[in-house]
């Protein structure tokens, strides 16, 4: 891979049309670079550009979501609960992840590997801990809302629980960046069109092969097994929740046991439901493409992995750290009452939520989902 002939090869193809990625590389750089990349044409210079332009929009997107995030939930006394902890927590990581893609702007808007090795390691560090932490929180999230609703007298975590789990997400996530990073199992390497890192998956040796598999079953199988158990289960527990109640309002011969129903209100369970489906799809999104590609360049058939086919799964990634915010917690009622209150100007028009006596645990769901 990283033999001499190979490189100068790729740089003597790129004097004569069509260029070759890495033409532009000096060649201290150009051992850093899988040679499956370097086979390919250079891209058109707009594609470069267009890519350029949808990070800065996702930038911009996510930083403000996001930051929103993490100032109202921590300067609001009402929501320092210890379960939105977790949120705050799933914010900080897409914040961090969204902190990085100026390296991958200025690399496209230069063409390639501008920043180098150095950019290289630093975007992809800084990209597995947000990303393996981002979808370990969001297992903690699914767990919290499951044990609040199976035992809510005895099954909702206290702060020091919360903080514990999120102290033990971090620990969780750094080996996996380390280990890359000091080269001691995988490493760091320059995918599709050279402007973004993440870990090699294309060197074709046992080592990579058994890191590739062991990181996409622990970064990617745990977290989306966890995550889809509890939030079915919440499901499965609400739906059965408002059966019994309509079963006792029939009874009682009532409509409904709550006090604040109407006819045209969405019922709980299909709230929760809708909640939780777009909770699991924006995990299958976020992940499952970068899961794929990293066991098709490992494990299977390497020519599928064009540069422009490998920038899909980064933009996924990005897009779901945008959305997180305004899933997990725009979504929130009293996090709607709190950014009115603090930034009027934004005419949100959010009421008061109140309380439904007879309901606690289907509307505490529907409150966190």
């Amino acid at each position: 891979m990283l033999n001499g002939s190979v490189h100068f090869e790729a740089r003597i193809q790129a004097t004569g049309p069509p260029r070759l990625l890495g033409w532009n590389v000096p060649p201290e750089e150009l051992i850093h670079i899988q040679e499956h990349w370097l086979s390919y044409p250079e891209p058109n210079p707009s594609l470069h550009y267009l890519l350029a332009l949808l990070y800065i929009v996702f930038t911009f997107v996510a930083l403000l979501g996001n930051g929103l995030v993490i100032w109202i939930f921590t300067a609001a006394k009402s929501l320092r609960t210890p379960s939105n902890l977790f949120v705050v927590n799933l914010a900080i990581l897409d914040f961090l992840m969204m902190i990085k893609t100026p390296i991958f702007i200025y690399n496209s808007f230069h063409h390639g590997f501008e920043l180098g090795h150095l950019g290289c390691q630093i975007f992809g560090f800084v990209g597995t801990i947000s990303g393996l932490g981002a979808s370990i929180t969001n297992s903690a999230i699914a767990y919290d809302r499951y044990s609040t609703i199976a035992s809510p007298l005895d099954g909702k975590l206290s702060r020091g629980q919360v903080i514990i789990l999120i102290f033990a997400i971090w620990l969780y996530t750094i080996p996996w960046a380390m280990m890359p990073l000091m080269e001691v199992w995988g490493r760091f390497a320059p995918e599709g069109y050279l402007t973004a890192c993440t870990f090699d998956f294309l060197t074709d040796t046992d080592e990579i092969r058994y890191f590739v598999g062991t990181l996409f079953f622990f970064s990617y199988c745990i977290p989306m097994t966890l995550t889809v158990y509890y939030y079915s289960q919440i499901v499965s527990h609400v739906v059965n929740h408002e059966k019994a109640l309509r079963e006792q309002a029939k009874k009682m011969n009532v409509e409904s046991l709550r006090s604040n129903q109407n006819a045209n209100q969405e019922s709980a369970e299909v709230r929760i439901t809708k909640a939780a489906i777009t909770i699991c799809c924006l995990f299958v999104t976020s992940w499952t493409p970068y899961g794929i590609m990293a066991l098709i360049g490992a494990f299977g058939n390497k020519a599928l992995l064009t540069p422009g086919i490998t920038m899909i799964p980064a933009c996924c990634c990005k897009f779901v750290a945008c959305l997180d915010p305004y899933i997990y917690a725009i979504s929130h009622p009293r996090y709607r009452l709190e950014l009115q209150k603090r930034l009027p100007w934004l005419e949100l028009q959010e009421s008061t939520p109140q309380n439904d006596a007879t309901s606690t645990t289907t509307e505490a769901v529907s409150a966190s989902a």
